[in-house]
């Protein structure tokens, strides 16, 4: 079900990684991953403080709170869509990704000028507007970059150095809280300054992805030189790619039972009992787990397979929920265990389903490929935070969040079963 034909994809896409000291990755992922540090120093500011400025700022219902956190999660995928085909037709990644780049910069402005929930959500939807046409042309930049035996790597590195911008955010979030007299708008401020500069260092240190250099192989010899950039297939055909349809099955069925993690801080912060200035703080754990284990388990993900170390991290997010179920006391090793768990997942799901990808789909359709299953997770996280929202305002977060490990439990079941042994043979 993940990967009809997974062992195929690591012969292709999984060779053995380079043994040694760590090599430098190319200047383009180095300076990706700059971009993104200081990107999520900005984004990360405010969704730091989201959750208690919409529920106890504004008086956002659970319910609404989930209808947002899906639309943060899923509502922009058509974008995602439209951002890898525009990026593919054109061969212009980076425009497409800074376009995406700054218009989430402008939307930081923009927080500062609305003050209802809805039109908070408004402008969050622009934001992730941004987000959807930037994130598969960026990743497709990364992916055409390194050879596809060094994919996990570059990933781990990209995504680490996105997460030092995640752990730095809720820390700058924090302290502006601290000092400041009108904290939520000194927040945002700081925020839209931030992003800015991260446009600016796109602009200036980011190379274009050079075209292939040889023409894919199933193009006839006798084509014509004007056919040499075909545009993008519709999607029903790449979903035809071996392996593709399988890695967006997957990522489907994992991420409709996948809790956002701003639902678990808040359940984190009613089990501490946590006042709101530091509420902050808590994604500042999870952001140094996945600092620390996103460049070892992109290589691990390298040698012992993608699937495999996907799949583990979703059985972390379940021993999350678990320890917020159970009957622990609330203190330092509950609040160490969830944040550990939740890091831990980000490594093992995040770049590694990207560095799955990447050796099944040819250069000149890597970034649509990447954005059909980023646009099926999104869609499928989506309806899950609607319905934990929705569990929540019915019958209270304890059962929401018992219902969503269930079906969890339950998926990586079915993964399990019905990916076995069979999609780790070679086709």
């Amino acid at each position: 079900m993940y990967l009809s034909t997974s062992r195929a994809s690591d012969i292709a896409g999984n060779t053995p990684a380079p043994k040694g000291p760590v090599r430098a990755v190319p200047g383009t992922v180095f300076a990706l991953g700059l971009v993104s540090l200081v990107t999520d120093v900005s984004a990360e500011m405010v969704t730091a403080v989201l959750p208690l400025y919409l529920m106890a700022g504004l008086g956002m219902s659970p319910l609404a709170f989930g209808a947002l956190d899906g639309l943060h999660q899923g509502a922009t995928a058509v974008l995602r869509l439209a951002g890898g085909r525009i990026a593919d037709r054109t061969r212009r990644h980076k425009l497409v990704a800074g376009t995406g780049y700054a218009l989430s910069a402008a939307c930081k402005a923009a927080l500062l000028a609305v003050t209802t929930p809805w039109s908070v959500a408004a402008v969050l939807a622009a934001d992730r507007t941004g987000k959807g046409l930037r994130t598969a042309p960026r990743d497709a930049l990364i992916s055409l970059s390194v050879p596809p035996g060094e994919q996990g790597r570059a990933f781990g590195v990209h995504r680490a150095m996105d997460t030092a911008g995640a752990l730095l955010g809720p820390l700058a979030a924090f302290g502006v809280l601290w000092v400041a007299v009108d904290g939520y708008e000194a927040v945002f401020t700081v925020s839209c300054c931030v992003a800015v500069l991260g446009v600016v260092l796109l602009a200036l240190f980011v190379r274009e992805a050079p075209p292939p250099a040889t023409a894919p192989a199933t193009a006839p010899a006798a084509a014509p030189a004007r056919a040499a950039r075909p545009a993008p297939p519709p999607v029903r055909t790449l979903l035809r790619l071996p392996g593709l349809r399988g890695l967006c099955l997957t990522a489907a069925v994992l991420g409709l039972f996948t809790v956002g993690d701003a639902f678990l801080y808040l359940l984190l912060q009613r089990r501490l009992d946590l006042p709101a200035a530091y509420f902050p703080l808590l994604p500042v754990g999870t952001a140094a787990v996945f600092l620390l284990a996103a460049l070892p388990v992109g290589r691990l993900a390298d040698r012992l397979g993608r699937r495999r170390v996907f799949l583990g991290g979703h059985v972390l997010l379940l021993g999350a929920a678990l320890l917020l179920l159970a009957p622990v006391p609330a203190g330092a090793p509950l609040v160490f265990g969830v944040l550990a768990a939740l890091g831990l997942f980000y490594a093992a799901t995040d770049g590694v389903l990207m560095a799955a990808a990447g050796p099944l789909l040819p250069a000149g359709l890597r970034t649509t490929g990447l954005a059909v299953l980023q646009t099926a997770q999104a869609l499928a996280r989506f309806a899950g935070s609607l319905l934990f929202g929705s569990a929540w305002t019915l019958w209270g977060p304890g059962v929401a969040l018992g219902l969503a490990a269930t079906g969890l439990l339950l998926s990586l079941v079915a993964v399990a079963v019905f990916g076995g042994t069979r999609a780790e043979r070679p086709s």
